[in-house]
């Protein structure tokens, strides 16, 4: 009898250790989760002035840098200055990776590379805006605006363009006046600016 019940005792305690080591290793697994979770907050120190949610998109482990001292070395007006945890989250970016401050990779993204979630430094869509271009002939073309320009510059009428001289600096326009003895010439630029008008004769002839 007193066997049996030397049994029933340590099986009794044997259950109760289980339990408890059961609850020890629940509480460790919270405590490592807690812990994961505050280093993931403090992997960009605030010495590099992080802002956001993360980077490329919310949650990400990197995020945008401001300006700071640690930072200001970095910064650039064509790019968007990054901070990552570790070396795979910064290479995944695609920028170029310009520093390493208190253990965090600073990575400089080119602007048309930028990802989206950059509301604050560049179009969500990637959209890139081209520069305007002027046609050369046409309505509204350089052709037009240098007629007007000699015209202002003349008082006279222009009778039409004698030639077109095109060139990767500038396009030179020349066009006849009514009266003059040599056409004027415009140097037009693609943006629709003209940078010079002049006479290409004898300026006592005018």
């Amino acid at each position: 009898m007193r066997t049996i019940l030397l049994a029933g005792a340590m099986a009794a305690f044997s259950l109760g250790a289980c339990g408890a080591q059961s609850d020890d290793a629940d509480m460790a697994a919270d405590t490592t989760d807690d812990d994961g979770g505050a280093v993931a907050a403090m992997a960009i120190p605030e010495s590099l002035a992080p802002f956001g949610s993360g980077y490329p998109d919310p949650g990400d482990a990197c995020r945008n840098l401001g300006e700071s001292p640690a930072t200001s070395n970095y910064l650039d007006d064509s790019a968007v200055l990054v901070g990552c945890p570790d070396e795979a989250s910064a290479e995944a970016l695609g920028g170029r990776i310009v520093g390493n401050v208190e253990g965090v990779r600073i990575v400089s993204v080119p602007m048309g590379d930028a990802n989206v979630g950059m509301g604050e430094n560049g179009p969500t869509g990637g959209a890139t805006s081209a520069a305007t271009t002027i046609p050369v002939r046409g309505a509204n073309s350089l052709e037009t605006r240098c007629a007007d320009r000699v015209a202002a510059e003349t008082g006279a009428s222009v009778a039409g363009t004698n030639r077109i001289e095109e060139s990767e600096a500038a396009i030179a326009i020349y066009v006849n006046v009514d009266g003059a003895s040599a056409p004027w010439r415009c140097l037009a630029n693609r943006d629709g600016s003209i940078s010079e008008v002049m006479f290409t004769g004898d300026e006592g002839a005018l």
